[in-house]
């Protein structure tokens, strides 16, 4: 069980590190990569969803941010519920 918390930790982990660089690339749009390309894809299943829900307020994209929030939350339940349920 212990094994499961900790993976579920360091999901959520990778998980905002590439939400957050996808932050930092978008401030260079010109910017070409396959490494790029690969957090675009890997974020996309993430934030497209938000951002069909909450359009972006005055200029500025929050999904990321609702989205570190999200998940932040989704893991400490997820984590509480495995505690509790240890034998």
């Amino acid at each position: 069980m212990l094994e499961l918390i900790y993976f579920l930790d360091l999901a959520y982990k990778i998980i905002t590190t590439l939400i957050f660089a996808r932050v930092v690339l978008s401030w260079f749009p010109a910017l070409r990569h396959p490494a790029v390309k690969m957090v675009h894809d890997l974020t996309s299943p993430i934030l497209d969803p938000i951002r069909r829900v909450m359009p972006a307020a005055g200029g500025l994209d929050l999904s990321p941010i609702i989205a570190i929030l999200l998940l932040y939350l989704a893991r400490n339940l997820l984590v509480d519920l495995l505690v509790t349920l240890r034998p």
